[in-house]
């Protein structure tokens, strides 16, 4: 009897992480340098993504290695300097957006569980057109907050995550009904 499946004799290296990372550098370069129209620079990081070998990987930035293969010390400095740039500008930016949301104040813990929607019998009522009649329910539970979805139509987010169910908030978080959004204070 003989088996139909064929096995390569020797395993196929796994292509790791820093390899990947590597390569989506220098196609990051390439496009920033104008070697890559922004499709291709599109098309070929999916594919560097999904790449299972190394030599996927080399097949996608072959046309954009110097004469030497490695990149100049001062292109290095400059894609660094840029990179730190806009980490900065992000994280400004993150904490702009931050500071200007309204708070949402916790319940007292005896209090029970406060329910929020348009509805008017809410404990917090949201007057928006994104929030549903009964939108959301907060309670405290075993000692930990816990916001529920009551089904809404427009969803209850989580610092950007959309709930489905129940998650654990905690004091400082960003919570979202339908478009509105608040950030969760003890105080």
């Amino acid at each position: 009897m003989t088996s139909s499946f064929e096995f390569p004799a020797y395993p196929v290296p796994r292509l790791s992480d820093a390899e990947r990372d590597r390569a989506l550098s220098q196609l990051r370069e390439g496009a920033a340098l104008g070697q890559l129209s922004h499709d291709t620079f599109l098309r070929r990081m999916e594919l560097a993504l999904v790449a299972r070998r190394s030599e996927d990987l080399a097949v996608l930035t072959a046309d954009l290695a110097g004469r030497d293969g490695n990149e100049s010390p001062w292109t290095r400095r400059l894609f660094g300097w840029v990179g730190r740039a806009s980490a900065v500008s992000v994280g400004v930016r993150r904490a702009w957006t931050a500071e200007r949301l309204p708070k949402l104040l916790l319940p007292y813990p005896g209090y029970g569980p406060l329910r929020i929607g348009r509805d008017p019998g809410n404990g917090l009522r949201l007057n928006h057109e994104t929030v549903s009649r009964a939108h959301a329910e907060l309670s405290l539970r075993d000692g930990l907050w816990v916001i529920h979805d009551l089904g809404s139509t427009n969803g209850t987010t989580v610092n950007g995550r959309r709930v489905t169910g129940s998650a654990v908030v905690r004091d400082g978080d960003q919570i979202g009904f339908g478009r509105m959004t608040f950030r969760l204070s003890a105080t």
